[in-house]
Order: structure tokens, then C-alpha cells, then sequence
């Protein structure tokens, strides 16, 4: 008789979601019986077996893994229901999980926020909610007890700033301290120290932006890009000298991008080109090598996106969301650096833009807050999370 103990990752006790696995073989095919579902949404998986294939099939929203060797499950990138494979002599298990599940919610709702995390906690900072009027407000995730509280404010109100952490201290930098697209930006930069809560004014950025992004390495902050004119504005913050180089500029001037750093070189990708959402929007992925201090093209997203947000595990770059003219993106796509290739992951259960910067803690990465609708008109409490654990090829 074939068993089956499911020993995936768990969050409190609790398995992600999952849903019936299932076995073939060269010379039959077994289904194992169901098995409970604890997650946002249910699943089920059966398999079909014709002369010359197998075929895997499962409804409602889920990540097909495969296994050959319990417990060890791997994803099947890109998968789409139905998907068929060839039999062979060697057992196969399948089920389907979701990865994303939620936390709670926001103190306050928010979008065009700036997030990071710092010692185990989330930071979300500025933005605004539907008011459009901006705030200095500070919430902090509290992951270990699944709560969030509010510390120092920001000195000013700030939206569509760049954060970053470094040498175990948080930075918000440049912004805008209204909601309008096209002006009162601010080349300003504060530090925030956990042990004290205060927050401190450093060298202020060789040019005011806002909706840029930032990046680490070491010591260095990387930040990119910015609304028009500066978009192709590439400057780095050294937080120990604090002082500022201006770098070679950003190959494809944009906005509303993402970045990140990965094996010592700064990736960018997507964003707008011009200030508002209806503006053009870009997939380009661009490499910035600091030894070379040159700029490299790499695989283009899947498609063109601007309002996202994104962050690098494992050496994978994993890009959110969105927003453009035709509405909200709920892509999850994945660049692994290595293999110079993008894969379209499962999407976002809540659309949302607005969101620059991410937190990655205990294989999930965290999404709080975003607007759900185009415009600034839409911050909202989400906390949403997914789980990355062995997906990164």
C-alpha cells in the first residue's frame, strides 16, 4: 500500500495550501486520495493517462510540482492545466500548492509607500491612501508575532521614495512630498536607527527624484532612474563616507521601475517612460557591472510593465504587479540571473501597483499595502506574502 505524509513548508503549523497527489507509472496509475487544503483557495489535481501520454490537470488558481523522490517536490515552471508528459517506468508524483497566502493587514491603508525590512521586521513608510494626501506615518510588521505597530514618523511626508538597508540601517530616499507627477521632488536622505528610532538627514542625492529604485551592495546604495527629467539618473550612496558618486547613466531613461542586486551587479527592469500611468511602458532588464562601470542588456521581461516593485532571492529576481493604462497587472514573473531568462510565475491574488521595494523574511517575500486601481486613489491594508522556497532553478 502507498502512503503519503505531506512535509512541506509550514507557517504556524500550517502546511501551504495543497491539493490531491498523484502517481504514474510505465504500466499503471494510481490516484492517492485527497488530502486537506489549508490556503486562500482549493485545488485539485487528477491525471488522465492516453496510448502515447500523460496528462495532469487541475482547476483554480495553483503551482504545479512535481517529485520522483518524497518529499523533495520541485515546480513545473510555467506549467498550464492541462499539461502532458510522456509516461515513462519511473514513479512521478504531482499535486498543486499555492504559494501566496496573507498576513495582517495594514494599520493604515497606503500606496505609492516605500518597504524594506530591517531585523526581522517589515518597514512601510510615507505614501498615501485615498486622499492623496501624504503622510509620515511608519508601520512596522512584527513577523514573529504577526502584528504591526507604529514608530518614529518621517521627518516629512514623502511618497514615491527609494528605500534601501545597510549596515543595519533603513533609508528613504529622494521622493515627492505631494501627490502630483511632476513636481516637488526631493533630493533628501534619512536614516532611520532601530535601536534608537530616531531619524537622521544625510547628504541629500546630486539631483532631486522620485519613483525611482534602489539597490545594495555592501555599504553601497544604487539608486536609478526617476520620474522625468530624471530618468536616467544613476548616482550611489556610500553610507559609511556618506558621501555621493554620480555613476554612468541608466540606458533606458524610466520611472516607476524596479531594482535589485545580485552576484555584486545592479539589475533594473521595467517602468514607464513618462510620468503618468498612461505613459509607455518598458520591459527592458539593464546590468549594471560596478568593476566595469559599464551598462549590459539583458532578457527583456515578458512583457512591458511600469509601477512594479520587485526583489532578488537566491539569485532570482522576483518582479510584482503593476500598473499601465489598461488597468492593474497581477504578473509574478522570476529572472534567473544565471540562466539570462524570465518565467512567468502564479499571479498575484490581488493586483496592485504602488508598492516600491519589498521585504524578504523566512522564505516569503512580503507585499503590504498597493492600490488596487489605477490612479492613486486606492491604498489599501493588503498584506499579502508568497512563498519562494525551492522554486529558484
Amino acid at each position: 500500500m502507498l502512503r503519503f505524509a505531506y512535509n512541506g513548508p509550514r507557517v504556524r503549523d500550517q502546511p501551504l495550501q495543497f491539493a490531491r497527489v498523484c502517481l504514474f507509472t510505465g504500466v499503471g496509475l494510481l490516484a492517492i486520495s485527497n488530502e486537506q487544503a489549508l490556503g486562500q483557495s482549493t485545488s485539485r489535481v487528477s491525471i488522465a493517462r492516453a496510448s502515447s501520454n500523460v496528462t495532469v490537470s487541475w482547476t483554480g488558481r495553483g503551482t504545479l510540482q512535481a517529485s520522483s523522490s518524497l518529499p523533495v517536490w520541485q515546480d513545473v515552471l510555467e506549467a498550464t492545466s492541462p499539461f502532458t508528459v510522456s509516461p515513462t517506468n519511473t514513479s512521478q508524483f504531482y499535486r498543486s500548492i499555492s504559494r501566496w497566502s496573507t498576513r495582517s493587514n495594514l494599520l493604515e491603508a497606503n500606496s505609492e509607500m516605500s518597504v524594506a525590512e530591517l531585523n526581522g521586521n517589515v518597514y512601510v513608510m510615507g505614501g498615501y491612501p485615498s486622499t492623496r494626501v501624504t503622510v509620515r506615518t511608519v508601520q512596522v510588521y512584527d513577523s514573529e508575532q504577526n502584528r504591526w505597530s507604529l514608530t518614529t514618523p518621517l521627518p516629512i511626508p514623502l511618497n514615491h521614495a527609494m528605500p534601501a538597508v545597510a549596515n543595519g540601517r533603513l533609508y528613504i530616499i529622494g521622493g515627492q512630498t505631494n501627490a502630483s507627477g511632476d513636481e516637488a521632488f526631493v533630493d533628501t536622505i534619512f536614516e532611520y536607527n532601530p535601536a534608537t528610532t530616531n531619524w537622521t538627514a544625510r547628504a541629500p542625492m546630486p539631483t532631486a527624484r522620485s519613483a525611482g529604485a534602489a539597490a545594495v551592495i555592501g555599504d553601497l546604495i544604487y539608486v536609478a532612474g526617476g520620474r522625468p527629467p530624471q530618468g536616467q539618473d544613476f548616482a550611489v550612496y556610500n553610507v559609511i563616507s556618506n558621501q555621493w558618486t554620480t555613476l554612468p547613466n541608466l540606458p533606458t531613461g524610466r520611472n516607476h521601475l524596479a531594482a535589485t542586486a545580485i552576484d555584486g551587479c545592479i539589475y533594473v527592469a521595467g517602468g514607464r517612460l513618462g510620468g503618468g500611468f498612461t505613459s509607455p511602458m518598458t520591459p527592458a532588464l539593464e546590468m549594471y557591472d560596478p568593476a566595469t562601470r559599464g551598462w549590459t542588456n539583458r532578457a527583456p521581461m515578458l512583457e512591458p510593465r511600469g509601477g512594479v516593485n520587485g526583489i532578488a532571492v537566491d539569485g532570482c529576481f522576483f518582479v510584482f504587479g503593476g500598473e499601465g493604462p489598461n488597468g492593474i497587472f497581477n504578473n509574478n514573473e522570476m529572472y534567473v540571473a544565471s540562466m539570462d531568462r524570465w518565467f512567468r510565475l502564479e499571479p498575484l491574488p490581488v493586483a496592485v501597483h504602488g508598492v516600491t521595494g519589498a521585504a524578504y523574511l523566512n522564505g516569503w517575500i512580503h507585499l503590504p499595502g498597493g492600490g488596487t486601481q489605477v490612479g492613486g486613489s486606492s491604498g489599501s491594508t493588503l498584506h499579502q506574502v508568497f512563498w519562494v522556497g525551492g522554486i529558484c532553478p
